[in-house]
């Protein structure tokens, strides 16, 4: 028996593995290192940060609503039904029984030459029967089938979070394009001005044609950029509206008036490797798999030997329904079930090498998620650390442009410039001023992509 219990306890088992602090690299010489705080626990309200009521109603609004989570959570509400079922294995099975006939017995089987009467007859039965879990299939059934609830579970947190952050970024992006269309209307505006400036020189004479042109061009150039930030901006409502379970038509207005992309209110909490392999769901929806996978390999192994079962039989036959409580009637059989598939063993074992193979590829699933997690996390912060100091080289080139912007109006006045520096200085201003609202934009879907990848979003226990 004890060699028997080690033959069925297979199943491999999750490699150990020591993780590094997760901000360690990406920050390292970054201007920006007090962006993150690799001392603090990532959090699961994550959106928080941002201390925006309009963001913290619509991921609030998708949690409730969002028709990915209904279907995630409904889908674990049918493999906790199947862990139920599973788990009545362990119970006894009953069978009652209540049946009548109209017929005739075979006299010949009784050894008579003279055939009986046709009559009626009554049966009532009760059928009783315990499988005796020596080899644990039943228990390795229930463990296959609870790693599937549980594998379940953290499908419904990946989706969960997988809300939370798309939610975010579509806000995110609605915000920003209007920040971007804000930026383009700016420049449009001082561009119209200087054209209409331009024109007016023209007209008293003092002016160049070539440079009315030139000021027209710049300002048809920018109109076209109107367009399609336009388009993003709408892209974006549409995609949150169908986030929060509504159609294109009823995007929030909210979103919709918003200005300025949401802007973190403290560094971002990261955390270290190995707490975030504890918090990712699809770290562990994989570890349950292979759990549920070697479970299975188990349960194919326990048909390599008898199953065992214990049952009874009681009830009564009669040929009249009112002798059906007389003693005579009474009826009862009680025993052992063996049964054992022995002839057909090489089926029982190909079934093991199949689970078996199974088991590894669980396996090798579990590490490649392991390794994903790591790189999407990874990826996130350098991806927000350089970001950061391009927003900041970005930041002070727009200055200096709007300076230089300012100085060369300023000379032009006093007559000691052209006016094509004026143009070139408006126009070098207008791509600063362009590239940084671009990258306030991506700065916030880094953050958002970090969030993710930090797995915030979702609540153990917590059910849609």
């Amino acid at each position: 028996m004890a060699a028997l219990a080690a033959a069925c306890a297979v199943g491999p088992e999750a490699p150990d593995a020591t993780l590094p602090s997760l901000a360690s690299g990406a920050f390292v010489g970054s201007s920006s290192s007090a962006a993150v705080d690799a001392s603090a626990s990532a959090r699961d309200d994550w959106w928080r940060l941002y201390a925006d009521p309009t963001l913290d109603a619509l991921v609030a609004e998708a949690f409730a609503e969002n028709n990915q989570l209904e279907a995630a959570a409904a889908n674990l509400r049918a493999v906790r039904a199947a862990l139920s079922e599973a788990r009545v294995g362990r119970l006894p099975t009953t069978t009652t029984s209540a049946g009548y006939g109209y017929g005739r017995a075979a006299a010949a089987a009784e050894g008579l030459s003279e055939p009986f009467e046709d009559g009626d007859s009554y049966d009532v039965g009760l059928d009783v029967a315990y499988e005796v879990d020596l080899f644990g299939r039943v228990a390795s059934t229930i463990r296959a089938a609870r790693a599937d609830a549980e594998a379940a579970e953290a499908a419904l947190d990946v989706v969960r979070i997988s809300v939370a952050a798309e939610t975010a970024r579509a806000y995110a992006d609605a915000c920003s394009a209007n920040a971007q269309i804000a930026v383009a209307e700016r420049t449009l505006a001082l561009q119209e001005d200087t054209a209409r400036l331009t024109q007016r020189l023209l007209d008293v004479g003092s002016g160049d044609g070539l440079d009315v042109a030139r000021a027209r061009a710049a300002v048809e150039s920018t109109r076209a950029t109107l367009p399609p930030l336009r388009a993003q901006r709408d892209g974006a409502l549409f995609r949150l509206a169908t986030l929060t379970g509504r159609t294109p038509a009823e995007a929030s207005e909210a979103a919709r008036a918003c200005v300025r992309p949401p802007q973190l209110s403290r560094p971002i909490p990261v955390g270290d490797g190995a707490q975030l392999l504890a918090r990712r769901p699809d770290v562990r929806q994989a570890e349950r798999a292979l759990a549920a996978q070697a479970a299975r390999v188990n349960v194919a192994t326990a048909a390599l030997y008898p199953s065992i079962s214990l049952g009874g039989s009681v009830g009564a036959t009669a040929l009249d329904a009112s002798d059906l409580g007389e003693d005579s009637a009474f009826r009862f059989s009680v025993g052992p079930l063996i049964n054992w598939s022995f002839p057909n063993i090489f089926a029982a074992r190909a079934r093991i090498a199949q689970q078996g193979a199974l088991a590894e590829a669980a396996l090798a699933d579990f590490d490649q998620t392991v390794l994903v997690a790591l790189q999407e996390t990874e990826t996130a912060l350098s991806n927000y650390a350089n970001e950061l100091d391009r927003r900041a080289a970005l930041t002070e080139a727009r200055d200096q442009a709007a300076r230089a912007a300012r100085l060369s109006r300023q000379r032009f006045d006093a007559g000691a410039d052209s006016f094509l520096t004026v143009l070139d200085a408006e126009r070098t201003l207008a791509q600063a001023e362009a590239q940084l609202a671009g990258s306030d934009a991506l700065v916030t879907t880094y953050q958002v992509e970090l969030f993710k990848a930090l797995a915030g979003g979702w609540t153990p226990g917590d059910e849609a």
